[in-house]
Parts: C-alpha cells; sequence; structure tokens
C-alpha cells in the first residue's frame, strides 16, 4: 500500500517557498542515495517526483517528512526545519494516515474534517461507510488511506504512488480533490509510476536520479528537451527487433528503444521519416504492421535524461 504523508504548517510569510531543499545528502553505508539536491516548490503547486528505481525519490520524502536526518545540506517544509523541527514533523506526519479500523469508513473521514460525505462519494466508498474498517478490501482500504489524506486539506501533503491500485474513477476523483486543495493553497509532491498521471497533476515534474535532481520543468518543458518525434513501429515477428535496430540506428543521435515488437527512434526531422524508416526496413527484410510519428511522451525524457532502457519512477 502505498505511503501517504502530511504535514502542518509553521507561521511563516506566504512568500516563503512551501519546500526548500539546498544541498541535501544523504548516505548508507558507501550508498550515496541523496548527492546534494536541491528543490523548491511553491505554495499552492503540484510537484511530481519522476526517475528510476533507487533514484533517491523515497529517501528524500522520508528526509522531508522527518522520518531520516539528512547527513548535510537543509531542508524545510511549511515553514519547519526538517532536523531542528524534527520531532514535530514527525508527529505530524506517520508514513500511513491515520485510519482507526474499528470505526467506520465515514467516522474516521467525519473525526477528521468535514468533507467526509464528499469524499466517501468521490472515491466510491458512499455504500460502505457504515462499516468498519476492518471488513474493508485492500482496494476500499487504499482508498480511504487516500480519501483520509485529503480530507483535513493539509497545507503540505506528501503522496507516494497516489494512483497505485486505484480504478479509473477513483483516479479521477484524486485529480479532481487535488484540484480542489491546490486552488485552495495546499502545496503537493508526489511520486509516481504513472508518467503520463504526473504531467496530468502536476504543474511542475523533477526528474531525479543518482541522487540528484537533474531536470526541472514543466511536463511540455521536459519534452522538448529530448526533442523532435518518434518514429514508433510495429513490427510484423518481435524476432526481427534487432534487426530493426540496426536497420534504424543511422535515423538518430539518440539510441533506438525496443519493446517486445514495438520499436521507437527519435528522428531529427519529422518530414519524410516515415517513408525513410519504411525504406530501411524494406532494405533490411524487417516487416511492420504500422509505421507511425508521435510527440515525445515523458517516458522518452525519462530513457533520455537517465539513460534507463526500462523505467519506473
Amino acid at each position: 500500500m502505498a505511503a501517504t504523508r502530511r504535514i502542518m504548517p509553521a507561521m511563516r510569510t506566504h512568500e516563503e517557498p512551501a519546500i526548500s531543499v539546498e544541498g541535501l545528502v544523504k548516505s548508507f553505508g558507501d550508498v550515496r542515495a541523496l548527492d546534494g539536491v536541491d528543490l523548491e516548490v511553491a505554495p499552492g503547486t503540484v510537484l511530481g517526483v519522476l526517475g528510476p528505481s533507487g533514484a533517491g525519490k523515497t529517501t528524500m520524502v522520508r528526509v522531508l517528512t522527518a522520518l531520516l536526518a539528512p547527513d548535510a545540506g537543509t531542508a524545510r517544509v511549511a515553514g519547519l526545519d526538517v532536523v531542528a523541527d524534527a520531532a514535530r514533523l514527525r508527529s505530524l506526519a506517520g508514513r500511513y494516515p491515520a485510519v482507526d479500523e474499528n470505526l467506520t469508513g465515514a467516522e474516521n473521514l467525519t473525526r477528521a474534517g468535514r468533507r467526509a460525505e464528499e469524499l466517501l462519494e468521490r472515491f466510491s466508498l458512499t455504500e460502505a461507510g457504515d462499516r468498519p474498517v476492518r471488513a474493508y478490501s485492500g482496494g476500499m482500504r487504499r482508498r480511504l488511506d487516500l480519501a483520509a489524506a485529503l480530507v483535513a486539506a493539509p497545507p503540505v501533503l506528501f503522496l507516494d504512488e497516489p494512483t497505485t491500485g486505484l480504478d479509473p474513477r477513483s483516479r479521477l476523483a484524486l485529480r479532481d480533490t487535488l484540484e480542489d486543495l491546490v486552488a485552495g493553497g495546499t502545496t503537493v509532491l508526489l511520486t509516481t509510476q504513472d508518467l503520463e498521471e504526473a504531467a496530468r497533476l502536476a504543474d511542475r515534474i523533477a526528474v531525479v536520479d543518482h541522487g540528484r535532481v537533474i531536470a526541472e520543468g514543466t511536463a511540455e518543458e521536459l519534452k522538448r528537451r529530448v526533442g523532435g518525434q518518434r518514429v514508433e513501429i510495429t513490427l510484423t515477428h518481435e524476432a526481427a527487433a534487432f534487426a530493426a535496430t540496426i536497420a534504424l540506428a543511422g535515423m538518430s543521435d539518440e539510441p533506438v528503444h525496443v519493446d517486445g515488437a514495438l520499436v521507437s527512434v527519435p528522428v531529427r526531422e519529422r518530414e519524410g521519416a516515415v517513408m525513410e524508416a519504411a525504406r530501411r526496413l524494406v532494405r533490411a527484410g524487417v516487416g511492420a504492421s504500422d509505421v507511425t510519428v508521435r510527440e515525445p511522451t515523458l517516458d522518452d525524457v525519462l530513457r533520455s535524461l537517465t539513460r534507463q532502457p526500462e523505467l519506473v519512477a
């Protein structure tokens, strides 16, 4: 089950960043999980944190919620220093929301805020609202955990993989609720494995790799960094992927990406790219059922920036 963390604010001026990180370092033995992270999140915005497995995302979130002490650097969340105010932060930010299994779903949400009925409906829990949480299925408990994190409209909210395990309706409910919270001034930092979901939910995206923030910007800004379009080829036979890679390699300065029978290659120019790819495949004796051009995605961004053949946020 994904972790959800909440933090209440200290009294600071509204100009101060909701989250401010400078030179954050954290090591575990010989492994440097955070290697000088610099980051700022403006109040009332959503920052999506993406990167390959082991990049340092979870360690960063645990430091920001005072569950881990940094080795060097500084970080403030809602005006609270993660070291000097660690005790206060820990008391306000548990690993999971404080859901009481002996209470009903409605009782858990009502004691946290006045929006219980709305959130029960949004997350398809209305019919189960009068049942004890201990009787909930795993999926229902996941939705209640998320609703409990959102019900109090905290000033700064950390969401770890918030869409994992959610059905499409609950994903839409999460999106609507986050929009409401942000409109009311809440700041959100979320990690996610769903890259396009990050593009929909986040105002800005930070790409983390090897313990550093290596890129930051809007989804469109990051896509522009990898440049141009992609030619995507659906091969008739997956076994021809290697031959297709060799044939198409000269079309781009970037590596050709293969995912089963789907081959993707960045192209310098859109015009004529489909015909050029088709000619190269014919010469190589490689069959294809479809050749098309598309815009780059966040998957392409992460592959380009982190040089990972397969990426998990």
